[in-house]
């Protein structure tokens, strides 16, 4: 190498929010729910004040509630000072950004809808001089994409002068089933190629960071494998409880609800091959094949390697906290799962014996998602007598609420003698780029309009995940459990805790 010459990371892209935006057309199906008030409009807002968006960048919103351009560009404005995080509001942005704020009142089952909408971006595309660039963006309920994605046929706008492409909201399917029924709606209309399936979770600061992690970083890939890993955590848990969403949420569950997409992705992301380039089909590539890798719990199995939970009323810091059963909307008798855990293999030469273990829960103690990875414990330690065993090392992706991975080894402790004590070195997003951190949506959003379909999910990836959880949904299905099985407030059920302790392990406090 000659001297001077840089190393370059094929997995660094300097130019990814440089490149050049096209202008597109945004149509949200559902503008006026709870998604776009939340997360998509502060999005835009937030990409718009940066400038990441084009000129000619436009919104049309579609609902059933009757409002005019005027009244939804207000609703809009209230909801971004609402809930725009990290970043203050700036009137004179949002005047120039809300020009371009459109909204039509429609139902998706009327046909005729459909023809007001074609007239609509019409319209808006003259008026704004667009390329006829469009992103359809479902966050409507499940039921309805494929009614969506006909009536666009049918009104002639999967195609036109420019691209089309459709963004679907999780969940993709109730099972395995309805999921590949669900791709076949799609593609009667749209090729794979313009399907972008949102899981915000690969949207995630920390988990597109793992990437960066392994393969920037010539001292962690090498002991990524079964020799060095003894075991790996992936935590989602959450303070709250269903937020009077009980009705929605017990028909989903926890396992539907988090494991089948979000942490079953981000598992993939742990245990992936690398790839050879960073581009949406080589690392999508890399992710399906480690799903399809996962072993899959033969039913006998689910008793042991899988644990559902439900929580029960507890007091809480003084305040009495319902149980799930007790929520507005929530069957009184209700078996759905509001805690699951499960023991997940894969079997290839990289992870072969070491076991995966993932759980998500409500009304938990806190509010945390990470991925910890337990190494395995030095084979020989020559303080025999001098010093008490330390922990094996400890290495945590924190994915939110503080950004950052901390890892954790054994240290010598000041003064005479040969004393260890764990000690972490910590790296904070916040703190250590002194900027912002991007919201999810933002990236997946920017990247949508950009056609880099990197972080979206594919729908082999989809029946992979569904092929994964299938066995464990169909045990539960047919099995009654003793609900509720453990306090608002606790860390799930005991079960949890013994399903790792069968193994010689044990759950991690966060």
């Amino acid at each position: 190498m000659a001297a001077g010459t840089q190393l370059t990371n094929p997995f660094e892209d300097p130019l990814r929010y440089e490149r050049r935006v096209p202008e597109a057309t945004v149509v949200i199906f559902g503008a006026n729910g709870d998604l776009t008030r939340r997360k998509l409009m502060p999005a835009l807002y937030r990409l718009a004040l940066e400038r990441r968006l084009s000129a000619g960048f436009a919104v049309l919103g579609i609902s059933r509630t009757p409002m005019t351009d005027e009244q939804f560009r207000e609703k809009m404005r209230q909801s971004v000072e609402r809930f725009l995080e990290n970043s203050p509001f700036d009137a004179q942005v949002w005047d120039g950004f809300a020009k371009g704020l459109f909204y039509l009142p429609g139902d998706v089952h009327d046909p005729a809808a459909y023809q007001r909408l074609s007239q609509r971006l019409e319209a808006i595309e003259q008026a704004r001089n667009m390329a006829g660039n469009v992103l359809f963006y479902l966050s409507t309920q499940p039921s309805q994409y494929a009614t969506v994605a006909q009536g666009l046929s049918q009104a002639g706008l999967a195609n036109g002068r420019g691209w089309r492409r459709l963004v679907v909201e999780k969940p993709f399917g109730h099972d395995g089933a309805s999921a590949r029924e669900l791709d076949r709606s799609l593609h009667a209309v749209f090729a794979e190629p313009e399907i972008y399936r949102i899981d915000h979770y690969l949207g995630k600061e920390t988990v597109q960071n793992i990437l960066a992690f392994r393969f920037g970083n010539g001292i962690f890939e090498p002991l990524w494998n079964r020799r060095y890993v003894n075991h790996v955590q992936i935590t989602a848990a959450e303070s709250i409880g269903v937020e009077g969403r009980g009705a929605f949420y017990q028909e989903t569950g926890a396992l539907r609800d988090m494991i089948q997409n979000h942490l079953l992705q981000v598992l993939a992301t742990v245990g992936m091959e690398p790839s050879a380039t960073y581009d949406a089909q080589a690392v999508r590539d890399e992710r399906a094949k480690l799903l399809r890798c996962i072993r899959i719990l033969k039913p006998e199995e689910v008793e042991q390697d899988a644990v559902a939970g439900q929580y029960g009323p507890a007091r809480i810091g003084g305040t009495e906290v319902p149980g799930f059963r007790q929520e507005p909307g929530v069957d009184p008798a209700s078996r759905t799962d509001t805690y699951a855990a499960a023991t997940f293999f894969i079997e290839n030469w990289r992870w072969a014996g070491v076991p995966f273990y993932i759980r998500t829960g409500k009304r938990l103690p806190k509010r945390v998602t990470e991925i910890a990875i337990r190494f395995q414990p030095a084979p020989h330690v020559p303080f025999e007598g001098q010093a008490p065993e330390a922990p094996p090392d400890l290495l945590v992706l924190r994915i939110q609420p503080d950004e950052g991975i901390s890892l954790k080894f054994a240290s010598k402790q000041p003064g005479p003698g040969m004393r260890l004590r764990p000690v972490s070195m910590d790296f904070n997003y916040g703190t250590s780029f002194g900027e912002r951190t991007p919201s999810a949506y933002e990236t997946l959003l920017l990247d949508a309009i950009q056609g880099d379909a990197t972080l979206y999910t594919r729908q082999d990836m989809v029946e992979a995940s569904w092929r994964v959880v299938q066995p464990i949904l169909e045990v539960w299905e047919n099995r009654k459990f003793d609900f509720p099985n453990y306090p608002a407030g606790a860390w799930g059920p005991e079960a949890a805790d013994r399903m790792l302790a069968r193994r010689g392990h044990e759950w991690r406090r966060p």
